[in-house]
């Protein structure tokens, strides 16, 4: 949609919009007025100050072919993936895994190091240590669902956003980056913003609000992303913030191999 008032219809809002008469003649005049601003505002809404909607779609174009190109470029890679839990300011041992993506562009885990061992104490103690586990493995894997939903951006999502009229530009003039901010981008009332380097075309961090399944489980995720020699972008650490859990998850991905290296 075209966002620039003619200079007709700047006139017409000047002078009619705001006008104290009431006479018949300047009641279509006010209706167009009305329907001038009405198709004109949502417009400023939807693609941010400062920024058409050719523009955001420009851009979005870029952020959307920057992530292709790098899940294609990870898939020839190995990488060690090592996850930190501190709960309620509590630091659990580390766990780490070797990961890389299967035939069906899924990541496959591989744990490394030993088994945890048993829950020590009697058999009322063992019971409820083990429900505790439980318990949180549960939640660990709605958390991991949940880091699904954005680790990485996906580009159908942000299309879609962007088609809902729910994406706006913050440029930052000077330094080379813009900020691509995302609502609702996987559910209802989230934000997701983008930090993408223009000119090296590859995103630099990414911020999320968002939520578990009640809204006021409130999640925030920090991903940090890094290059690899070859250029490849990837998810250097991911830090999420369960605040009503008191749960803070650290997950750091290292020592990226290509698959068949020696």
């Amino acid at each position: 949609m075209n966002t620039t008032l003619t200079h007709a219809q700047s006139h017409m809002v000047t002078s009619h919009s705001f006008g104290t008469t009431s006479r018949p003649g300047n009641k279509r005049a006010l209706l167009i007025s009305a329907a001038v601003l009405a198709a004109f505002v949502p417009a400023i809404a939807q693609t941010g100050t400062g920024a058409g909607a050719e523009e955001v779609q420009q851009k979005l174009a870029g952020v959307k072919q920057s992530v292709a190109e790098n899940q294609q470029k990870l898939r020839q890679y190995q990488w060690k993936e090592t996850t930190q839990l501190t709960l309620k300011g509590d630091a659990k041992p580390p766990s780490q895994s070797t990961c890389q993506y299967g035939p069906d562009g899924k990541v496959q885990k591989t744990p490394l190091g030993p088994p945890p061992a048993p829950p020590s104490g009697g058999r009322m103690k063992q019971k409820v240590i083990a429900n505790k586990k439980e318990e949180m493995k549960d939640y660990m894997g709605q958390v991991k669902n949940l880091l699904g939903l954005y680790v990485p951006p996906d580009p159908q999502r942000m299309q879609q956003s962007f088609q809902s009229g729910k994406v706006s530009l913050n440029p930052n003039p000077g330094s080379g980056a813009m900020e691509m901010v995302f609502k609702d981008y996987a559910q209802a009332g989230d934000q997701m913003t983008i930090f993408f380097e223009t000119a090296a075309k590859k995103i630099s961090s990414v911020k999320v609000n968002t939520y578990m399944d009640d809204p006021k489980d409130v999640v925030t995720l920090a991903i940090k992303f890094a290059s690899l020699p070859d250029t490849t972008n990837y998810v250097q650490q991911t830090v999420l913030n369960a605040t009503a859990k008191q749960l803070v998850v650290t997950t750091t991905n290292s020592d990226y191999q290509a698959l068949g290296a020696h």
